[in-house]
């Protein structure tokens, strides 16, 4: 069905899910509903998504879902503010992954779409700060890498460099 989704990201990221967050539980996951949302529903979780509105300017509507968890799959890099929309998860559990940075390429910038932007690209302990600063006390975490199908010295030190940083964090 989807033939072009990231699926080792997804998978990866559903196992970690499954192991901190059993199902049934009810989501928020923060962004607008995607290929992931689904794969959630079809793994037993109740997920509700925000609509796209910009949680910079309006973090408090993250209070606004009777949930057991926030999800965050890789939008805090997004936010100008992330540290905002962490205090005001009124939840007490978040899973989030965010893209790690690499020291040999450059953050994300689409060139067509001016929103689809990473202001971050994290150093694990840099999240870890955030999250602690933010509120919320680290319980799991999780790295794995992100290889392309294309030959060079960038896709070679894909396929050992961690790319994607996974947290299960409980609130203070």
């Amino acid at each position: 069905m989807y033939t072009k989704l990231p699926k080792k990201r997804y998978a990866h990221t559903l196992k970690f899910l499954q192991t901190h967050i059993p199902a049934p539980a009810k989501v928020l996951d923060l962004g607008v509903r995607n290929p992931f949302s689904e794969i959630m529903e079809e793994n037993g979780y109740t997920v509700f998504n925000t609509n796209g509105e910009d949680l910079d300017l309006i973090p408090e509507l993250v209070k606004e879902y009777d949930v057991d968890v926030v999800t965050a799959f890789e939008i805090f890099e997004h936010l100008l503010a992330p540290f905002n929309v962490l205090r005001e998860i009124s939840t007490t559990k978040l899973v989030a992954t965010v893209p790690l940075k690499l020291w040999f390429s450059d953050a994300y910038r689409s060139k067509t779409d001016m929103w689809d932007r990473h202001y971050h690209e994290f150093e694990d302990w840099q999240f870890d700060w955030l999250m602690e600063k933010s509120g919320w006390e680290i319980k799991g975490t999780e790295k794995w890498t992100n290889p392309v199908q294309r030959l060079g010295i960038r896709p070679l030190l894909r396929s050992f460099t961690p790319r994607y940083y996974a947290v299960y964090a409980e609130k203070r």
